[in-house]
């Protein structure tokens, strides 16, 4: 059994619990950081949606914020490990309910196979960018279908799945061959089961962002960690793109969207 754990409520960073009465309604957002992770989770509780946030890392400060201020259950899960992500999705079902809305916001690049020369970047790290990106995406979004396609108490919208992809989803940059493979891979699953599971009243939205993503620091500053500081809305803002997605899993299914590029208006693309 693949390892899993779960902070289920604010005592657990010394705060105060909060009541959920009225809250029915599930969210589960798998990757977790300080950006679009954080901001969807904020967003989301806001909303009056009882949120879950899974990451690897669930020791993060962004995270146990989001626990003390939000009351959002962190749970500790690799989304790459078919049984780990099966087991999320049952403790999720087991403490908050089923997710009608998920979320899927990892890319899976790192340092060591990003602006790599094709000859000389590491297979391992190629198989394991993949895994990270497409094939998590995959697995998630398995889960999420199977338990959507079992709400008949509103056939019209079973829920919805959402992507966060990268520019890379949509063109191949020189020397970030394992991302685009990686980008594009999930754009074709995406696409894929748009197809497949929108005609049965699941949602999936596939989101390419075109931006270095500027959230915000302790310090009030907004930054990327390559792009330097934020100047005159130069780079997406979590908050923003949080919002789209809300907007999205809102959204009537006469005019339900499939793909949203999202740039800031200064954008070269």
């Amino acid at each position: 059994m693949a390892e899993l754990r779960l902070v289920s409520d604010r005592q657990a960073y010394g705060g105060d619990l909060v009541s959920t009465t009225g809250r029915d309604e599930i969210a589960l957002i798998v990757g977790g950081g300080p950006g679009i992770s954080a901001s969807c989770a904020r967003l989301f509780t806001e909303s009056g949606m009882r949120v879950a946030v899974a990451a690897r890392n669930i020791e993060k400060s962004a995270l146990a914020r989001l626990a003390s201020d939000f009351d959002v259950q962190l749970i500790q899960c690799d989304a790459a490990d078919p049984s780990a992500v099966e087991n999320l999705f049952q403790t999720v079902d087991e403490t908050l309910g089923t997710p009608r809305l998920v979320v899927h916001n990892i890319d899976g690049r790192s340092a060591e196979v990003f602006r790599k020369p094709i000859t000389e970047v590491d297979p391992h790290l190629v198989l394991e960018t993949l895994k990270n990106s497409t094939f998590s995406g995959f697995l998630v979004a398995q889960q999420a279908a199977k338990r959507m396609l079992a709400n008949d108490t509103d056939v019209e919208h079973r829920g919805s799945i959402i992507f966060t992809n990268a520019s890379a989803a949509l063109k191949g940059y020189p020397l970030s061959g394992a991302f685009a493979a990686a980008s594009h891979g999930k754009s074709g699953l995406a696409q894929s089961m748009a197809r497949e599971l929108m005609p049965k009243g699941i949602h999936i939205a596939h989101v390419p962002i075109d931006a270095a993503i500027g959230w915000e620091h302790e310090d009030g500053s907004r930054a990327h960690r390559l792009a330097g500081e934020t100047v005159d809305d130069n780079m997406a803002h979590p908050d923003r793109i949080a919002e789209v997605y809300l907007d999205l899993h809102r959204q009537h299914r006469s005019t339900w969207a499939f793909e949203v590029v999202l740039r800031p208006w200064t954008e070269n693309w």
